[in-house]
């Protein structure tokens, strides 16, 4: 097992306004108070949509947490940007999902 730290990924949704603004300013809230390192990204579509050379980083990380929307939709962005995700990654789902289960997923050890 390896030491080294998940990599948090959180996406603010931005433009598609999808994600109920409570679940995510909550998520974002916790997440600073916790005193983590985390990325955050103001759209994950957005990003796709102009192949953001970020999104092939962090599909390189050996551990990915990402707190954004649907799974398949999470996963079919990053393929867009030809950055596949690595099976392993974990995606919480703010749109159904609490902040409570989000962070407490984002945060295990």
């Amino acid at each position: 097992m390896s030491n080294t730290p998940p990599t948090l990924l959180y996406c603010r949704c931005a433009y598609a306004q999808v994600v109920p603004a409570g679940v995510k300013n909550e998520v974002l809230q916790r997440l600073c108070d916790s005193g983590v390192n985390f990325e955050t990204v103001s759209d994950l579509c957005e990003m796709a949509a102009h192949r953001d050379p970020r999104l092939t980083a962090l599909s390189r990380c050996s551990t990915l947490r990402i707190a954004a929307c649907y799974p398949r939709a999470v996963k079919g962005l990053f393929h867009q940007a030809g950055a596949a995700l690595p099976e392993d990654s974990q995606i919480l789902n703010m749109r159904s999902q609490t902040a409570e289960e989000i962070v407490a997923e984002l945060l295990k050890p």
